[in-house]
C-alpha cells in the first residue's frame, strides 16, 4: 500500500513590520522543500525580518530542522533578512540546536524575545520592480528601468556595470525558459542588487562546455567578473536570480 504524503500549511502575517509564518503539520521529506521555498519566498519580499513560529510543527527526523538552515543559506547574500525561530517548548528548542541550526538561525521563547533582538535604525532600502514580457524588447526596457532608478538615486557611477547585468539576466531568461519575467532594483548603503524573477523552477549555474571550448552561459561568466557576487533562489513558482554590486564594480 502505498504511503499517504505528509500534509503541511503556513499562514503569514505581518507584525511590527516582520513576516510572520506558522506552518503547521509534519516537516519530512515530503513537506521539506515547500517550506523552504514559502521561507525564502517571505525573505525575498524584504521584511524586516521572517520569524517562524514552529509550535505547530511535528518534525519526525531531527535532520529536518535543517530546512531553516538552508533558507538561510539562499538568502545570507541577499537580501540578508534574518530569520529567526519561535519555539516555546523547550525540549524541542534543544533538539533543533543539537541539529545544528542555531549556527545560523536563533531560536527564542516568544515573538516577544525574538522581535526584542531586532536591531533598530537598519540602513534603509530603496526598491524598484517592473513586469516585463517574454520578448526581445523587454532588454531595452530592462536597460532603461535600470538607468532611470539608478540616476534617481544618484548611483550614476554603477549605471554602466548595472545595465550590463541586467541584459545577462534577462538574455537568460528569454534563451532558456518561456517566462515573462520581472526586474527588481534595490540600494542600500553602497551596495546596488539587480534580480529577474521568472517563472522556470530550474536554477541558473555555470557550466563548463564538454568539449573544453567556450562556457556555454558565457552570460553568467561574465555577471560573476562583473558583481560581488550571484545567485539563484528558489522560489514557490520558479527562481530569482541576482547579483550585488558595489563601487569596486564601476565600469
Amino acid at each position: 500500500m502505498n504511503r499517504r504524503p505528509s500534509r503541511l500549511t503556513v499562514s503569514a502575517d505581518t507584525v511590527a513590520g516582520v513576516c510572520l509564518l506558522k506552518p503547521a503539520g509534519t516537516l519530512d521529506s515530503d513537506t521539506y522543500r515547500a517550506l523552504r521555498d514559502r521561507v525564502i519566498n517571505a525573505a525575498l519580499d524584504e521584511p524586516q525580518a521572517v520569524v517562524v513560529d514552529v509550535s505547530g510543527l511535528d518534525v519526525p527526523a531531527s535532520s529536518a530542522w535543517s530546512v531553516f538552515t538552508s533558507a538561510r543559506w539562499y538568502v545570507s547574500t541577499w537580501p540578508d533578512i534574518p530569520i529567526l525561530l519561535v519555539c516555546p517548548r523547550a525540549d524541542v528548542a534543544e533538539r533543533i540546536t543539537r541539529a545544528g541550526v542555531t549556527r545560523h538561525v536563533s531560536v527564542y521563547a516568544d515573538l516577544e524575545a525574538a522581535l526584542a533582538s531586532l536591531v533598530p535604525g537598519a540602513s534603509p532600502r530603496r526598491r524598484a520592480r517592473i513586469e516585463l514580457p517574454h520578448r526581445p524588447s523587454s532588454l531595452r526596457g530592462s536597460r532603461d528601468f535600470v538607468d532611470e532608478w539608478l540616476a534617481n538615486w544618484s548611483q550614476g557611477q554603477l549605471i554602466p556595470a548595472a545595465k550590463v547585468i541586467v541584459e545577462v539576466l534577462v538574455e537568460n531568461v528569454l534563451r532558456h525558459t518561456r517566462s515573462p519575467l520581472v526586474v527588481i532594483l534595490e540600494w542600500i548603503d553602497s551596495a546596488v542588487t539587480i534580480a529577474v524573477e521568472d517563472t522556470d523552477p530550474a536554477p541558473a549555474v555555470l557550466r563548463e562546455a564538454a568539449d573544453g571550448g567556450a562556457d556555454q552561459t558565457s552570460g553568467l561568466a561574465v555577471l560573476g567578473a562583473l558583481c560581488r557576487a550571484w545567485g539563484s533562489s528558489p522560489t514557490s513558482n520558479g527562481k530569482t536570480v541576482w547579483a550585488v554590486i558595489g563601487p569596486e564594480n564601476r565600469l
